[in-house]
């Protein structure tokens, strides 16, 4: 069974972005890049990966789940379709026009469709890319976070959940560390 994985950057004090949704704060410098860029060569954005020269086909994900605010991030630079190389799924409760056939928009039933694409035989995992209030909606379906933790405070922004739950434990599956700060950190839920 293919499992989603909540595949995220975060700051030491645990927010995924600043309060208006922008990523400038999170570097892609440092001895790190190059694991990630071989590790999950996927999560780099179409647009940039002949810049990058990632050229390595899927190895972790072949789907991935978007909240409206996180798509709405290459939007807002002109990039409709973010992720060419996976089945992409960008979750909205309001009407939002079909500005990409390379997308699916999900209204209603995330729960459903969740269960569906684990279901699917084959392939590989499904990422949880973001943002915060989908993560919340999709909790217990998810199987495992992998956090990218950056050696800054943000101070604020949002977090990596939008909204409280119960506590619930993590067993620690993984972890790596690098002289500058950054940590992959691997946990199963």
């Amino acid at each position: 069974m293919r499992k989603l994985i909540y595949y995220i950057a975060t700051s030491l004090d645990g927010f995924v972005c600043r309060p208006d949704g922008s990523l400038d704060d999170f570097s892609f410098e440092g001895e790190h890049v190059n694991d990630l860029l071989a590790n999950y060569p996927e999560t780099i954005p179409t647009h940039l990966r002949t810049h990058l020269d990632v050229t390595d086909d899927n190895k972790c994900f072949d789907t991935v789940l978007m909240g409206w605010g996180t798509y709405e991030v290459g939007l807002q630079q002109g990039v409709t379709s973010p992720y060419q190389h996976l089945r992409q799924y960008v979750f909205s409760r309001s009407a939002r026009p079909d500005v990409d056939e390379d997308l699916q928009i999900v209204a209603e039933n995330s729960h459903e469709l969740v269960r569906d694409l684990k279901a699917e035989a084959g392939g590989l995992d499904i990422w949880l890319c973001g943002g915060p209030t989908l993560a919340t909606e999709l909790l217990h379906q998810i199987d495992e976070v992998i956090l990218k933790i950056n050696p800054f405070f943000m101070g604020a922004g949002k977090t990596l959940f939008a909204s409280e739950f119960p506590k619930r434990s993590l067993r620690a599956m993984d972890r790596c560390d690098y002289e500058n700060g950054f940590s992959i950190q691997r946990f199963a839920m």
